[in-house]
């Protein structure tokens, strides 16, 4: 090789080696608020999952009502108290997070 290819060479891996210095870590928390923001974040995540999955069970539990032979009203107020035990759970994983 001659010079010039090598210092080419040379040039290019410095480059390389400087840019990747310049770029951004990978994403961590900065502060103690950022990371109570996640936190935060992550148990209204996992409220919202656990509101979702109720919803399923709720109209699983109206469905097989339905089913039963049960008339409508009781069919709507044992959907609405599935509902209310999900949105109760949900509260407490956000309290206990």
């Amino acid at each position: 090789m001659d010079c010039r290819t090598v210092s080419m060479l040379g040039v290019c891996v410095l480059a390389f080696f400087g840019t990747l210095a310049v770029l951004p870590s990978p994403g961590y928390s900065q502060t103690q608020g950022m990371e109570r923001r996640d936190d935060r974040r992550d148990d209204r995540k996992d409220a919202r999952d656990t509101k979702q999955t109720g919803r399923q069970d709720a109209r699983d539990t109206k469905a097989a009502c339905k089913d039963a032979g049960n008339n409508r009203a009781e069919c709507r107020q044992d959907k609405r108290h599935t509902k209310q035990d999900a949105r109760g759970a949900a509260r407490d994983v956000k309290r206990n997070d």
